[in-house]
């Protein structure tokens, strides 16, 4: 058995970000099962990703990606994925089979980033490094938008 990964304080709250998008996944993949149309789940989910996934996005290329730079192969892998999972939540129209794609490319990009980039991070980051990732995250009580809760 796994133990629990410790994460430093200040990736923590980019971890919760990630438990919020872990919860879009399966909010998309009960919609599909329940035959929630398209339509509906994309409406959630383009706001999901307008309002939190893209801030997220952006914190962590601005900030904590450059703790191991550019070069790196696990930075390079994560901003591909950033622009694969942008590519899937900016598309004109987004279908279910769309969805399903966008929600296992999230979920698969969310457990990259626990499970080996951000303790590469961690590993390799300064005090300041990450004094900065943690001022500049705001923490603030997640928003969800329930004007259709199709999930439940």
């Amino acid at each position: 058995m796994a133990l629990p990964i410790k994460r430093h304080t200040a990736l923590q709250p980019l971890s919760r970000d990630h438990h919020h998008a872990l919860l879009l996944c399966w909010k998309i993949r009960q919609g599909i099962k329940k035959d929630i149309p398209a339509k509906r789940i994309s409406v959630y989910s383009t706001w999901f990703f307008s309002t939190h996934l893209l801030p997220h996005f952006r914190l962590e290329e601005q900030y904590a990606f450059p703790v191991l730079g550019a070069e790196n192969p696990l930075i390079q892998q994560a901003m591909a994925e950033h622009r694969q999972i942008e590519g899937y939540f900016t598309a004109t129209e987004l279908t279910s089979p769309m969805l399903e794609t966008a929600a296992d490319a999230l979920e698969a990009h969310i457990r990259f980033e626990e499970r080996t980039l951000f303790n590469a991070i961690q590993s390799s980051a300064t005090p300041e490094q990450l004094a900065q990732i943690l001022a500049v995250h705001k923490d603030e009580a997640f928003c969800d938008y329930e004007a259709d809760a199709f999930w439940n």
